[in-house]
This record gives structure tokens, C-alpha cells and sequence, in this order.
């Protein structure tokens, strides 16, 4: 049985969703949007909310909302759950629309992240908003968990408040902020929240609620998975390993040192992933230094420390330290202090945190924040274990109504001008087929949120929705716009060893080549295809999420089949750069794996008589990206005819690897000590400028930055007017004309025809 519907190889199996007794609040039925007012409750017949539900996004009924996705969970176990969208946060009062919920206050700041959602990545502020009826910005405040919760405590001091979303999962420890330049501290401390919910949160939501709803203080739910919260001290008869130091990552034994590849288990099973040189190094270095109990690497005293009793049965072995329960271990971090001051403590912290990302082996961590009387400790419990595929279905499967709440509604009861939502446009006829994404590319938040592990729907499932499309939502033409998730083709794959998958705590399984465990079998995704093109009604599946084009060429059934039928004209894929440097840092394969990919792309299409083409996405300002690596992508971007109308600049989200690279110039792929390989930077305004010139390197605008650049470079030979130049010796003026760049008085330049026979730009109309 493979790996995305069985979780019996996790460490302990978790409780299914639908085991549970349904609250006596389930006699109230199913509502047909979740209230957002008074009135709708008492239609409803309910006098108070057992939950309500604060988020900074529009309240759209649909699987692709989060507010939606946990209400209607909590609706399914008998909850009446409420909805306080976007509220003035001026004040407490809003958030007393709905009266004082009799368990708790669920606080999330949205889809996204509030601060990316508010400012670009020059940390310039954002006019639009797409969460919000209208396009408009500014209906939420900065840091926005923060707020809310802060609004929420004000309103009523005795409710719990339950913090989620993915503002939440990138801030769960000290974490780089980029809009401060700062490190903060955790948001679980900041926002004083009761519980911090990360990750995705059906699992944990579901039996936090259930437990509150039985008396349970929530003082004392301190063992649900995917969450963290604030503790004093470490309980009795946990065994801690000190990280805490980069000079001291606990102790290098196979199962207990922080910066493991692979566990044992892969050998007891005759098998190996990638990186077990690695590993085996690190184990046959931990058995020559380990020989006694306690004997901590380095002979730095006081890295490991147990809090019950020194002599915990089945420690102790002959001649070697065997391994402690992994379910009473846990990490210490450095504290806040340390990597508030230290950015190359901070690269070591961030390491061990996405060491421990693998619900299969996954550990507690733990941080200090403040000393003395003031210390206290935020202790993250390891990662949810996954859904299985019919737990997927479920959550899928619930009652949405499939559009914004009627509040959004204009007088015709559409969604058009002021009250259209342009998130909810674009996914309004898209199918979430799975979660997760084992890419783990540095830059990208995936991981840190939904995970590594794939957790895929039934196909039943998918048509029922796609029927569910084609029957109910108003304007659908019998176009689905994608099947898809985090990556378009991931559906149904992982681990051939489930004993494997839980052990790994490799961050990718596609870099730096695709590992030989990585079941990379698409023929589930082209049955579903398949199948759904069948359905009457529909005309046309198109795939709109990114495609890993690495793992599809794995598969050139895959590949023919997506370009026969659901390729729109364009594809959209994300080589992200050509040069090994940026491309090493950010864990994505070589030009070559797209260059494979295109020439399947176009062989298929031509067998299909079709003109399509490939749409790729760059990122210009990665760390380890030097000013040469974006002139190299330049220039194969002219050599190969591609000229980009919008550029990505990295945007350093909080706890991703890329932004632990940016921050402490420090490269936590690899082990943190203060003598690792310094990383490029891109920092600065003039230089982040250059890079994005060099993508646009068509652009006129950009010609004197680039001009100045190469020729301190020492490539002014890329400037002129052949072929081979990457940008013309000519600016243009005013008037539209262009004049030579070396004399301000040089003779007009007939703009059509240096413009057509040297760089390819349409020649310019007279006026």
C-alpha cells in the first residue's frame, strides 16, 4: 500500500476525522454559509457561537479557503461556527459581532501571509488586495495575527484563542523579518495566543475542539501534533539534546544528532537514500566518540541533559549509546537572544528546524525567549501526521457553497466591480487535487506549511467536485482552469518504502537528482485526466498549476498527454535560473532537465498539430547569485527568444532556507559552523535593480543600468548593435527616436530599423 493512503508508518496512528461523536450543536444541520452577522444566526436558530473563526481574507465558501476548509470541519464534528471577516482592527469592538464564543477564538490572517500580501518585495506598499471584494488594499493590518488576536483577548480576556494559517506556520520560532530587518521573536509569544496551530490544521482543530468542548483546560493540551505553545520548563522525563551552539549540535549518534540525513531504518530495510555516505560518516564518527553515557561531542559538558533520571531504562548499551524514545526527545534550539544577535546561530537553528520536518521522525523543539525570571520556553510539538486519502476526502467533500458569502453580492446578487474577489475568480472553477510538495525548493514556504509528505484525493473525490462545477457554480463555460495543488504533478506519488518516507529527513527528493525511492509512476494523474475529459459538460481541462518538469520527464505518457489535451496554448514552468550557483542554493535541477523538457514539449506538440509554448519564470536576486550569473540568464534569454513582462524578485518569507541564507549570508544546506562558505547576497536597492534590469534586459529603462554594469564587468563587448550584444549602444528619446548613448548630439537613429535587425523590438510608427 503506498504512502499517501496508509499512515500506519508513522510513529503513532492518528484518530480518523470522522471517529469522533459529533458535538449536540449537530442538531442544528448544516448551515448554507457560516454566519457572518446576528440575524444569520438566528436564522439558523442559534443563540451563540461555539467558535468563531477571525480571518483577514473576504469569507469565500470554498475548499480553497482556508476560513472555509477549518469552519466547515468544525460545522462536520456538530460546531456552530461563525465567520468575522476582515473587521476594522481599530478596535475590540467588531470582534464582538457575533457575541462571545463558548470555546474559543480560531485567528488567521488569511491565504497569505499579511505582510506579503501588503508590500511588494521592495517593500514598497500594495494598492490591491486579491482576497478582498474589490481588489482593494488595506483592509488588514500589518502582522494581522497579531492584531487580531490582540483585538480578540481584548474582547473577551477568558476565551481561548487558537492561532492558525500560514502567518503562523512561517513565524512559529524566532524568525527573520524582512520588512524590519530584524529577527522577532516567536508569534506565539508576541500574539500571547493559547495555542499556535501550524501547518495544516484539520487534525489538530478538530481534537483541540472536542477536548475543549469536554471541560478540558487548554492550559493542559500540550500533546497534539502541529501545534506550539509557551512552557515554563521542560516536564519531567523528557531527554533533551542541546542545540543550542553551532558549536555543539547534541550528539552525533545516528538517531539524535540534529543534522542526520538518513536514519537508520533505511539500512535495517537494505535500502539507502540519497546523501548515505553522508550519514554513515556521521554515524561511524558518533560510535568512535560516544562510549560512555553522556559523553557530549567535543567534551562540551552539559549538551545533553535529562530531566527525571540519568539512568532511563534502555539508554544505556555495551559500549554504545543506544537511542532515546523519539516521542520524549526534544531539541533545544538557540534562544531567541542568540539568534536575535548571531545570524550564523540563526542559519544553525534554521537547519535543525527543517531537519525535523518529516512527521515520520520528526522531534519537539524548543526555544528560550527572555532570561531570568522572564525565560520562557516555545515548544513546537512535531509536525500533524498527514491525512490519509479518504480523510482527504472528507475535507473536500464538505458542504461549500462554493462562492463569496451573499454579503459580497451586488444588487443582482453577482460578484462584478466593487464586489468582485479576484481570488476566488481565478480558482472559481480549479480542482485541488493534493498537498505538499517534496520539491523543497529554499525559497518557497511549502515545506514549512503543508509539508513534504503528498497527500492526494480519491479520484472519486476530484470528478464529484469537477460534476459538483459543471451543475452549480453560476458562469462556468465547461472549462476547468487547473487540476492541481502546490505542483501539477505530484498527485499520487512518494516513497516506494513507506518505512523509508518516515525516516528520510532529506529536504527534497528531487535534488540534487531524483531519488532512486521517488515512485515517479504518473499513470494515476493520466487516468484522472483522462476520465475527467469524459465527463459531459466539460469541454476543455486545462493545468494551470506549476509543473515540476524534472519528475515529468520521468514519464513522456505524462508529458504526451498534457500537451495533447490540457496545454491552453501556454505552459507555465519554473527553470528559475540557468547558472549552477543560484540554481545550488535554491535546490532546483539544472537547465538541462528544461531543455529535456522542451524538447518533449515540442515534439508532442507538433504530433499534435498544435503552436504552444513554454512560459518560463525566473527569479532574479536569489542569494548566491552573483551579477554575472544574471548576465549569463540574460543573455540566454535573447539567445532563445524570451523576454519577461514580469519579473520575481526573492522575497525572503519568514523561516524559508533561502531567507536564512539572506540573513546570515551562511548556506544552511550544508552544516553551520562559522568557517562555512560565505553565500552572495544580492542586498541593496542598486544592486536588486540590476538583477531584475537583467531580465528585462529588452527594456529601454534598463539600458544605463545594465550599460554602467557590464562595463564595469568588463563586458562592454554586450554592448552594441550586432546580434550578439546583449543591449543596443542607442537610448531612446522623448520623442521616441534614439540617439547614440556615447554623444549627447550623435545623429537621430532611424528607430525601425535598429530596433528590428539588432534586438528584435517591433519598429515604432511615426507619429
Amino acid at each position: 500500500m503506498n504512502a499517501y493512503t496508509d499512515v500506519s508508518f508513522f510513529p503513532r496512528n492518528a484518530k480518523p476525522l470522522n471517529s469522533y461523536r459529533k458535538y449536540w450543536a449537530a442538531r442544528f444541520g448544516t448551515a448554507p454559509f457560516l454566519p457572518m452577522s446576528r440575524d444569520e444566526m438566528q436564522q439558523l436558530g442559534w443563540d451563540s457561537c461555539d467558535i468563531i473563526i477571525v480571518t483577514g481574507d473576504a469569507y469565500v465558501d470554498h475548499p480553497s479557503f482556508g476560513m472555509a476548509v477549518i469552519g466547515r470541519m468544525l460545522e462536520n464534528q456538530g460546531f456552530r461556527v461563525g465567520i468575522i471577516a476582515q473587521p476594522d482592527w481599530q478596535s475590540a469592538d467588531p470582534f464582538k459581532a457575533l457575541g462571545k464564543p463558548n470555546l474559543f477564538f480560531g485567528v488567521t490572517a488569511g491565504n497569505m501571509d499579511s505582510m506579503i500580501n501588503r508590500y511588494t518585495a521592495d517593500r514598497k506598499i500594495r494598492s490591491d488586495d486579491a482576497y478582498t471584494a474589490g481588489d482593494i488594499g488595506g483592509k488588514r493590518p500589518d502582522r494581522a495575527a497579531l492584531v487580531y488576536s490582540q483585538r480578540c483577548k481584548e474582547a473577551y480576556s477568558d476565551v481561548p484563542i487558537i492561532l492558525g494559517g500560514i502567518e503562523g506556520s512561517l513565524r512559529r520560532i524566532a524568525h527573520y523579518d524582512y520588512w524590519s530587518d530584524k529577527v522577532r521573536r516567536s508569534i506565539v509569544v508576541d500574539s500571547k495566543c493559547d495555542l499556535l496551530l501550524y501547518g495544516n490544521a484539520e487534525r489538530a482543530i478538530v481534537e483541540i475542539a472536542h477536548r475543549l468542548a469536554n471541560k478540558e483546560s487548554v492550559q493542559n493540551i500540550t500533546d497534539v501534533r502541529g501545534t506550539a505553545f509557551v512552557r515554563r520548563q521542560t516536564p519531567e522525563g523528557w531527554f533533551e539534546i542541546d542545540s543550542s551552539n553551532i558549536d555543539e549540535p547534541g550528539r552525533v549518534e545516528a538517531h539524535v544528532n540534529p543534522y542526520l540525513m538518513v536514519s537508520e531504518v533505511a539500512k535495517q530495510q537494505g535500502q539507502s537514500c540519497a546523501r548515505e555516505d553522508e550519514a554513515n560518516a556521521v554515524a561511524d564518527a558518533a560510535n568512535q566518540q560516544l562510549t560512555s553515557m553522556g559523553r557530549p561531542l567535543d567534551q562540551k559538558p552539559q549538551a545533553i541533559k535529562f530531566f527525571d533520571n540519568p539512568n532511563l531504562p534502555g539508554l544505556q548499551g555495551k559500549g554504545k549509546l543506544k537511542v532515546p524514545p523519539r516521542d520524549k526527545s526534544v531539541i533545544r534550539l538557540p534562544s531567541y537572544e542568540q539568534v536575535k544577535s548571531d545570524p550564523v546561530t540563526y542559519a544553525h537553528a534554521n537547519r535543525v528546524l527543517h531537519l525535523e520536518t518529516n512527521p515520520g521522525n520528526a522531534r519537539c523543539l524548543v526555544q528560550a525567549h527572555g532570561e531570568g525570571t522572564t525565560a520562557r520556553d516555545v515548544w513546537v510539538n512535531p509536525p500533524p501526521i498527514p491525512l490519509t486519502t479518504a480523510e482527504m476526502d472528507l475535507v473536500f467533500d464538505l458542504p461549500y457553497a462554493r462562492s463569496p458569502h451573499p454579503v459580497y453580492a451586488d444588487a443582482n446578487g453577482g460578484h462584478d466591480g466593487d464586489t468582485k474577489i479576484p481570488a476566488w475568480e481565478m480558482i472559481r472553477f480549479s480542482v485541488n487535487i493534493m498537498r505538499g510538495c517534496f520539491g523543497g525548493c529554499t525559497f518557497c514556504s511549502i515545506t514549512e506549511h503543508e509539508g513534504r509528505i503528498i497527500q492526494s484525493r480519491s479520484e472519486d473525490s476530484v470528478i464529484r467536485e469537477i460534476e459538483d462545477i459543471r451543475d452549480k457554480v453560476p458562469g462556468f463555460t465547461g472549462v476547468i482552469s487547473d487540476l492541481g495543488g502546490p505542483t501539477a504533478n505530484m498527485y499520487r506519488i512518494g516513497c516506494k518504502s513507506p518505512e523509508i518516507e518516515s525516516a528520510c529527513r532529506k529536504p527534497s527528493c528531487v535534488y540534487p537528482g531524483i531519488c532512486q525511492n521517488l515512485n515517479t509512476d504518473h499513470s494515476s494523474l493520466i487516468h484522472m485526466y483522462r476520465r475527467a475529459r469524459e465527463l459531459k459538460g466539460v469541454k476543455k481541462i486545462l493545468i494551470g498549476s506549476g509543473l515540476r518538469y524534472d519528475l515529468a520527464v520521468q514519464s513522456p505518457e505524462y508529458v504526451k498527454e498534457l500537451v495533447t489535451h490540457h496545454v491552453g496554448g501556454y505552459l507555465k514552468i519554473a527553470p528559475e535560473h540557468t547558472e549552477g550557483g543560484p540554481l545550488s542554493m535554491m535546490m532546483k535541477p539544472g537547465i538541462g532537465s528544461y531543455d529535456k523538457f522542451k524538447q518533449m514539449f515540442d515534439k508532442y506538440s507538433a504530433e499534435a498539430g498544435k503552436k504552444q509554448f513554454l512560459v518560463p519564470y525566473f527569479i532574479a536576486a536569489h542569494p548566491g547569485t552573483k551579477d554575472e550569473d544574471m548576465m549569463n540568464l540574460a543573455l540566454w534569454l535573447k539567445s532563445n527568444g524570451f523576454r519577461a513582462d514580469q519579473v520575481q524578485t526573492f522575497y525572503p518569507s519568514p523561516m524559508a532556507t533561502a531567507t536564512a541564507m539572506y540573513h546570515s549570508g551562511k548556506n544552511p544546506l550544508a552544516r553551520v559552523t562559522r568557517q562555512s562558505h560565505a553565500v552572495d547576497i544580492v542586498r541593496g536597492e542598486k544592486r536588486r535593480r540590476l538583477h531584475k534590469a537583467f531580465l528585462r534586459y529588452h527594456d529601454a529603462n534598463n539600458w544605463p543600468l545594465l550599460r554602467e554594469a557590464l562595463k564595469t564587468m568588463g563586458r562592454a563587448d554586450l554592448i552594441g548593435n550586432g546580434k550578439h550584444h546583449l543591449i543596443p549602444t542607442f537610448q531612446p528619446t522623448t520623442d521616441g527616436n534614439y540617439t547614440s548613448a556615447r554623444r549627447k548630439n550623435s545623429t537621430v537613429v532611424r528607430p525601425g530599423r535598429v530596433l528590428t535587425q539588432h534586438t528584435g523590438l517591433p519598429p515604432r510608427k511615426k507619429k
